[in-house]
C-alpha cells in the first residue's frame, strides 16, 4: 500500500444576517435551505423531525460522481450552534461548524468555519481550488441568499445568486 499524505484547508467567515438568530438557526436545515438556496436538492436519509437534529442525515447530489452524505452532528438550538460532517466518497471530507450570535439591530452574526480534508490524492488537488477568495465567495453568496430570503420571504433569483 503507498502513503497517502491527506492536505487539510480550513476557512472562516462570519456573516451578518438581517434577522435574529431565533429566525436564522432554523434555515440552517436540509430541507429549509430550499426556502432561501437557489437550486438546492437534497434527499432527507434519517430524521425523526422531518428537520435538522442531531443524528440527521442527508445526501446530496455530486456531478459527476456519487452523492455527497451528511450528518449533523451537533445541534443546539438554545445555543444556536449546529455542525455537519459531510463527506464526497474517495475525495473530500469535511467539518462545518456554524455558531449565531445576536448583534446589534436585532442581527445575527453567523461565525462559519469550514474544514476541509483530501481523502485522495484527487482529493487533494480539489483542495488547491479552495483559496481564501473562493472561500469568501461562497460565504458571500450565502449571506446575500439568506438575507434576500429574510427580508423578502421568497427564494432570490438564481442570476442573482451566482
Amino acid at each position: 500500500m503507498s502513503a497517502f499524505d491527506a492536505r487539510r484547508v480550513s476557512h472562516e467567515y462570519t456573516q451578518t444576517n438581517d434577522a435574529p438568530p431565533e429566525k436564522v438557526f432554523p434555515l440552517l436545515c436540509p430541507v429549509r435551505e430550499a426556502d432561501w438556496v437557489p437550486g438546492w436538492q437534497y434527499h432527507l436519509i434519517y430524521s425523526g423531525s422531518g428537520l435538522a437534529e442531531d443524528g440527521c442525515v442527508f445526501s446530496t447530489p455530486n456531478d459527476p460522481g456519487p452523492e455527497t452524505v451528511w450528518m449533523v452532528t451537533h445541534y443546539d438550538p438554545k445555543a444556536f450552534t449546529i455542525a455537519f460532517a459531510r463527506v464526497e466518497p474517495g475525495m473530500i471530507a469535511t467539518q462545518i461548524r456554524i455558531a449565531l450570535g445576536l448583534s446589534p439591530g436585532g442581527k445575527t452574526s453567523a461565525r462559519i468555519r469550514y474544514f476541509y480534508t483530501g481523502l485522495s490524492p484527487a482529493g487533494n488537488a480539489v483542495l488547491d481550488r479552495y483559496t481564501t477568495e473562493w472561500f469568501r465567495g461562497k460565504m458571500q453568496s450565502w449571506e446575500t441568499a439568506m438575507n434576500y430570503f429574510l427580508r423578502n420571504g421568497t427564494l432570490i433569483r438564481a442570476a442573482a445568486w451566482e
